[in-house]
C-alpha cells in the first residue's frame, strides 16, 4: 500500500467494567471511516490505549474494524511491545487478522542510549520485518524522548530492509522534520514521511510530506484531509482560514499535561455526539469539569459545536 493522505489513528471505547465496547467501537470506525478524504486508518495505536490492551484484545480491535472497513479501506496495525520478540508475533497477527500495514514504535529499550547504537534498531525492525512481509511505517519520536532514530540511521534501515516504507514523523523540531522530508522523500527507494505534528499541522504540511497520521483524525479527520488538500492544491489561503478555524480546538487537545490528548478527544467526540463514553482504563484518568467547560467551548469556536448542550 502507499502510505499518503490523510490517516485517523481511532480510539477506542470502554465500558464501565473497563472491557471494550465493541459496539460503541465499531459505531466509531463506521463514523471516521466515512469521513471525506481518509485514505487509511489506523488501529492499536496510541490513540486506543494500546499500552493497557492485551494481545487478544489487540487482535479484537483489528477484527471489528475490518468487521466495518472489509475491503473499502486499507488498515494499518499498531505494533508496540519493548520486546522485539512479541512485537514479531503482533506483526504476524496483525497481517494474518488482515492488515495491509504496520506502524512499529521503538522499542522502550531504546530510550537508554539507543540512539548511540544504530545496529540496536537495525536488530529491532529487521526481525519484526522478517515476520511479515507487510509494509511498515516507523514511529519517529521527539529527541527528548530517548527514542529518536537518527536520520542517518533511517536511511541504513531504508537500505537495507526493503519493507520499511514510511515514518510517522513526531521528532517536534521543524528543521529536522524538513531533513526528513529532503532525504527520505529522494532515496533510491523512497520513504514517505508523514507528520504526526497536529499541534503544528499546517507548518508541517507546507513543508511537503506525503500525509498525516494523527489521533486527532478520530475527531477532525474530514477538516484535516480539507487542509492538506487546500496545502497540496496551493490554496494557502483557504487553508490559513481553516487552520486559523480549528485552532482553538486542536490547542485544547494538546495543552498540557500532554499525555491527555486522546481523554480529550473522547471527551470532544462525546459531546458531538459521536462516541459512547470517555471512560480511560488506568494509568489515564478522565479530565476535570472545568476543562471539559474549555474543550466545549472550544469546539464551539471551531465551528464544529453550534451551541453548548
Amino acid at each position: 500500500m502507499k502510505f499518503e493522505g490523510t490517516i485517523p489513528a481511532v480510539l477506542c471505547p470502554f465500558l464501565e467494567s473497563d472491557q471494550i465496547d465493541e459496539a460503541g467501537y465499531k459505531a466509531h470506525i463506521k463514523d471516521v471511516s466515512a469521513a471525506e478524504g481518509v485514505t487509511a486508518i489506523t488501529v492499536n495505536g496510541h490513540a486506543s490505549e494500546m499500552v493497557s490492551c492485551t494481545f487478544e484484545e489487540q487482535r479484537l480491535i483489528l477484527d471489528s474494524t475490518l468487521d466495518v472497513v472489509g475491503s473499502s479501506l486499507p488498515i494499518i496495525g499498531g505494533v508496540y511491545n519493548g520486546s522485539t520478540k512479541k512485537a514479531a508475533e503482533i506483526a504476524k497477527m496483525s497481517e494474518a487478522a488482515g492488515a495491509k500495514g504496520l506502524l512499529i514504535f521503538p522499542s522502550d529499550v531504546f530510550q537508554m542510549g539507543g540512539q548511540l547504537k544504530p545496529d540496536m534498531a537495525l536488530r529491532h525492525y529487521s526481525e519484526i520485518a522478517n515476520a511479515t512481509s507487510l509494509p511498515f511505517i516507523i514511529f519517529q519520536y521527539p529527541e527528548a524522548s530517548g527514542m529518536q532514530i537518527p536520520l542517518e540511521t533511517l536511511v541504513k534501515l531504508a537500505e537495507e530492509i526493503p519493507t520499511f516504507a514510511a515514518i510517522k514523523d513526531w521528532c517536534n523540531n521543524p528543521l529536522l522534520h524538513q531533513y526528513h522530508i529532503d532525504v527520505l522523500h529522494n532515496l533510491p527507494r523512497p520513504v514517505s514521511v508523514l507528520t504526526t505534528h497536529s499541534s503544528w499541522l499546517l507548518p508541517s504540511l507546507v513543508m511537503g510530506p506525503k500525509g498525516l497520521l494523527s489521533g486527532a483524525g478520530s475527531v477532525i479527520a474530514a477538516e484535516q484531509a480539507q487542509l492538506l488538500k487546500f496545502v497540496q492544491s496551493g490554496d494557502l489561503k483557504s487553508a490559513q482560514e481553516l487552520d486559523r478555524r480549528l485552532r482553538p480546538t486542536v490547542n485544547a487537545f494538546y495543552s498540557d499535561p500532554f499525555l491527555d490528548m486522546h481523554n480529550r478527544m473522547k471527551e470532544a467526540l462525546v459531546m458531538l455526539g459521536r462516541f459512547p463514553s470517555a471512560r480511560v482504563r488506568p494509568p489515564l484518568t478522565p479530565i476535570s469539569n472545568s476543562e471539559r467547560s474549555s474543550l466545549r467551548q472550544a469546539l464551539i469556536a471551531s465551528g464544529l459545536m453550534t451551541s453548548s448542550p
